[in-house]
């Protein structure tokens, strides 16, 4: 049985989420406020966690943070700001997903199912470390580096990275990048994917004076073999 942990302080929302999860047969830990959370989370009993932003003693994108340092747990925001840059923060600190309230609970559970079936699928997936034109990505480490030198990357730049190494050559499509790294139900800046290849351009092709990512105009990106 799969196990949720909730971390949410408004207790009817907590218990109406509590009581249609069970009802769809998982188990289920609450907690209330951030400290409780962190502590229950980091105990790596539990398959997915609901994470609200705002929480009393220690807030969401916090618990995050931590948790993230050591373990790669599905994380879904639950938050009733729909400020871009909450999610943006979220996103990059690697939160899976991220749901606004009020929400349909018809949608959070399709959000969970989604989200559990594609971490299923990537821990089905063998260790992976990738090379190209001078880049090591080793997928179970969670580490890059340029000839050697260890290149800090967000979880986002990091999925986006490995897919373009895992089908160099090809052109990846600004939608096929959307679905495969960001999901098919995401709702943000249509332009994510352009972002998000400017922040790995900063990281790798400023700082050691190289071209890795190639745009194609009015298609996508690829990484070509030299």
């Amino acid at each position: 049985m799969q196990k949720i942990l909730i971390v949410e302080d408004e207790e009817k929302i907590a218990r109406f989420v509590e009581l249609e999860l069970r009802h769809e047969g998982y188990d289920v830990a609450k907690a209330s406020d951030g400290r409780q959370g962190l502590e229950l989370a980091q105990s790596g009993e539990f398959d997915l966690l609901l994470l609200d932003i705002m929480l009393p003693g220690l807030n969401g994108i916090e618990i995050l943070r931590r948790v993230r340092k050591e373990s790669d747990v599905p994380v879904i925001m639950l938050t009733a700001r729909d400020a871009v840059m909450d999610k943006v923060s979220g996103l990059d600190m690697g939160a899976d997903d991220y749901i606004t309230k009020p929400f349909a609970i018809e949608e959070l559970l399709a959000r969970i199912r989604v989200t559990l079936r594609k971490r299923s699928a990537s821990s089905e997936t063998a260790h992976q470390v990738l090379h190209c034109r001078g880049i090591t990505l080793d997928s179970e480490r969670f580490k890059v580096t340029y000839n050697g030198v260890p290149i800090e990357l967000t979880a986002k730049e990091f999925a986006l990275l490995q897919t373009l190494m895992q089908n160099k050559n090809i052109v990846m499509s600004r939608n096929t990048l959307l679905e495969n790294i960001w999901g098919y139900d995401y709702v943000g800046e249509t332009n994510i994917v352009d972002v998000y290849v400017r922040y790995l351009r900063q990281k790798i092709d400023v700082k050691f004076g190289v071209k890795i990512i190639s745009t194609v105009r009015g298609v996508g990106y690829v990484i070509k073999e030299e």
